[in-house]
């Protein structure tokens, strides 16, 4: 049977709510300093940045001249509504697992749990993506070969391009910022892309 991997932010997890309130916070911190911008500029620079850089928030606050930056906001994270409805639909079709740079409690906290065959995730493994460790534990686990599995994910960097260099399937499924980007190499370039949840249900459950 078939394997399917899932990144969790802006995978499974709509992390727009969070983007926003940190951005209007570091807007509101930097008023009245020497790096003072616009709400609409400073998204305007993400904007930009994310079409090159994995890091958007980063590259546009070392433009800033590496101002302090707004720590991530904690508690607006929440599952994308057709997440767990996928993810019960594939269930029993295929094997589904996690692979995602994530706490260890998030996929209990979501209710992705009961769907969920193998769960790995940097706060239990210590480090995280692109670390080509976190895909072959997953595998291992699984008892698959890289061929027997998918990996879907919104960053070209951090799922896609470890995933493809052990010879997985990819999904490239271009929410949030990551979705943003121009892949540069053929690391980077995956099988399929979608731009939605309810997109990538119709590609796997065909």
């Amino acid at each position: 049977m078939h394997w399917i991997f899932f990144d969790l932010g802006s995978t499974l997890l709509d992390e727009s709510a969070a983007v926003r309130i940190r951005i209007e916070r570091t807007v509101e911190k930097l008023r009245g300093t020497t790096q003072e911008t616009s709400l609409e500029a400073f998204t305007a620079m993400m904007e930009r940045a994310a079409r090159q850089d994995a890091h958007p928030y980063a590259l546009v606050m070392g433009l800033l001249g590496g101002a302090q930056w707004e720590p991530w906001p904690k508690g607006l994270v929440y599952p994308y509504p057709g997440a767990k409805p996928l993810l019960e639909h594939l269930h029993g079709r295929c094997r589904l697992g996690v692979i995602a740079n994530h706490a260890t409690d998030t996929v209990q906290r979501c209710g992705f749990a009961p769907y969920l065959d193998v769960v790995v995730v940097s706060g239990e493994m210590g480090f995280g993506k692109p670390d080509p460790r976190m895909f072959t534990t997953a595998l291992e686990r699984a008892g698959c070969l890289p061929q027997e599995a998918t990996m879907v994910g919104d960053r070209l960097d951090n799922d896609i391009a470890p995933a493809k260099r052990l010879g997985m399937k990819t999904i490239w499924i271009r929410q949030g910022w990551g979705g943003k980007a121009v892949p540069a190499s053929e690391d980077m370039t995956p099988d399929r892309q979608v731009d939605t949840l309810e997109e990538l249900g119709a590609l796997l459950i065909q």
